[in-house]
């Protein structure tokens, strides 16, 4: 379990929402960065379903002028994403401690 509390912290960094309201700025900034992220998961083959769906509810927000939730829901699928990240780089060698010998 020790690989919850790294993987909850950034999920808490992700989802603390700002003190003040959202711009469509503060959404595309948001946006990108969670798509590299997406991008770079993917690329890892390890790409989780809901960070998808996350990043769809994000611009289904931004298109209809909610910023703030816009901006909430593509942190969430950075955090996710970068989640989903670590999750793929600490199983490449954490298999073989489970390995018979």
């Amino acid at each position: 379990m020790k690989r919850s509390f790294p993987l909850a912290m950034l999920l808490a960094l992700g989802l603390a929402s700002a003190a003040r309201a959202a711009n469509e700025a503060d959404y595309k900034a948001a946006y990108a960065t969670a798509e590299a992220a997406s991008k770079e998961a993917a690329g890892l083959r390890n790409q989780w379903t809901v960070t998808v769906s996350t990043l769809a509810a994000a611009r289904k927000a931004a298109d209809g002028g909610d910023f703030d939730r816009a901006t909430a829901a593509a942190r969430e699928a950075e955090a996710l994403a970068k989640a989903s990240i670590f999750q793929a780089t600490s199983e490449k060698e954490a298999w073989k401690a489970m390995e018979i010998r």
